[in-house]
């Protein structure tokens, strides 16, 4: 058994012992959401049932509540009687209480978790990295033309593209304030412009111009070009809460590497299966067969010849070409292959810094969510193909 089997054994035994902390963890997360919404939705300064009261509530607290407290479609623990966090919603583990855990401790554990300055960077800076990324949601959406979001209507098709974009760009603000620490300000900081750096190159694939260099562009340049775009945006997304709660807990080690490069090969993972997805109905929902107005889908980068005399494929042409390709079906399972060794080798380089079986058994009940998605993709197409 290697050393990542045997990590991963020690830490499925660790399961139990450590699953009623991360519930407790999450509880007091959605406890300081709830919280701080109400501190934005209900301000004591305003004049109650005036006219500026009820313009603002409808121009901005209700597409407020309506971007943080979305929560369909997202994987979460189910709720469990008796358990922390008892039979309310559905709770989401956060990867920053797991570096929390893993840097303070657990509990039961003697000095463990005990920082009363530290929880309460770390509370911040949960609630910030969840707003976060609930307002890039609401921007990304409109940008994409994306009119559903985890199976319900998109906060721009309730509320229009000027609110969303102006609910989108508040939380923003109101959450860096809301993180008070200047060190994770910073951080959170340094994740929106890098986010908002890949959303500009993700864009830039739908105009001629860089369609016309990806086209021309080597296979090697064009897997470097979509690589970099997703470092960018989705593994900012995995790296946001880690590095916030690292530099909150002000881990200064040589660990702040080993996890940051661990979060952008998750990122790489997480983008590869949502790339796969728009092919394999089982996993795209209602999204099947539609994302062909943009060259930012990797299937797309694998599967278009420089040599082709069509230099201007989009929408329907791009989509009858790449399903018509011989290679699509071993493409789709390489990737989902390559998806499948990202997540696996990003795991072992967590486990290697995790201080314990219980960590370790953190950062699975956190990270799995998603991460069984990625492996069930990789099964189906082995079945798809025989393989």
């Amino acid at each position: 058994m290697g050393a990542m089997e045997r990590v991963a054994d020690a830490a499925g035994g660790a399961v139990d012992a450590v699953a009623d902390v991360v519930r407790s963890d999450a509880a007091l997360l959605e406890d300081d959401l709830a919280e701080f919404l109400g501190s934005l939705t209900a301000p004591g300064a305003v004049a109650s049932q005036s006219v500026y009261e009820a313009a603002l509530r409808r121009s901005l607290y209700e597409p407020v509540a309506d971007a943080v407290g979305s929560k369909v479609g997202q994987e979460a623990l189910p709720p469990t009687a008796g358990a922390p966090g008892g039979n309310r919603a559905p709770l989401r583990p956060s990867m920053v209480y797991w570096a929390y855990r893993n840097y303070r401790g657990f509990p039961d554990e003697a000095g463990g978790g005990d920082s009363e300055a530290d929880l309460a960077v770390v509370r911040r800076a949960a609630v910030a990295v969840r707003v976060l990324l609930k307002a890039f949601v609401a921007i990304d959406d409109i940008q994409d033309g994306s009119d559903i979001r985890y199976g319900e209507p998109a906060l721009h098709v309730t509320h229009g593209v000027p609110l969303a974009l102006n609910t989108g760009s508040w939380l923003i603000a109101a959450v860096l304030r809301h993180a008070a620490d200047p060190a994770v300000v910073d951080s959170l900081l340094r994740a929106v412009e890098s986010g908002f750096t890949g959303q500009a190159v993700d864009l830039s694939t739908r105009t001629a111009e860089t369609r016309a260099e990806l086209l021309a562009a080597p296979l090697e340049e064009r897997l470097a070009y979509w690589e970099s775009l997703a470092a960018l945006k989705t593994g900012t997304l995995f790296r946001m809460p880690l590095d916030s709660a690292l530099t909150g807990l002000r881990v200064i080690d040589d660990e702040q590497y080993v996890l940051d490069a661990a979060m952008r090969q998750l990122g790489l993972a997480s983008q590869l299966f949502n790339d796969l997805t728009d092919f394999v109905p089982e996993f795209g929902g209602g999204r099947i067969h539609e994302d062909y107005d943009g060259l930012s889908n990797r299937v797309f980068l694998e599967l278009l010849d420089p040599e082709s005399s069509e230099r201007s494929l989009a929408g329907e042409q791009l989509k009858a070409y790449v399903l018509g390709r011989p290679e699509l079906e071993p493409t789709l399972l390489a990737l989902a292959a390559e998806a499948v060794r990202l997540k696996r080798e990003a795991k072992e380089s967590v486990y290697r810094v995790c201080r314990s079986d219980r960590s370790a058994a953190y950062f699975d009940l956190t990270i799995e969510r998603k991460g069984h998605l990625i492996d069930r993709l990789h099964e189906t197409l082995q079945q798809r193909s025989g393989a």
